[in-house]
């Protein structure tokens, strides 16, 4: 499973809230709930993540392993 917990991390280091990330990047309220759920996420939508952030995409997100 992808998880964005990382997302979180950096825009707190970055004092970056979800306001501006819809301001700056135009990610509507609905990703940005997707996105605390870790749901599925479009690339083009990382990239614009990334492109704000000025990180990597493992500054955002990482692999995490079901336990089933």
């Amino acid at each position: 499973m992808i998880r964005f917990d990382r997302l979180w991390e950096t825009m707190e280091k970055q004092h970056v809230s979800t306001y501006q990330l819809r301001e700056k990047c135009g990610i509507d309220s609905k990703t940005i709930r997707r996105l605390k759920a870790n749901e599925n996420m479009e690339t083009k939508t990382l990239d614009k993540l990334c492109a704000v952030l000025r990180c990597t995409l493992s500054d955002i997100a990482e692999y995490v392993e079901d336990s089933e």
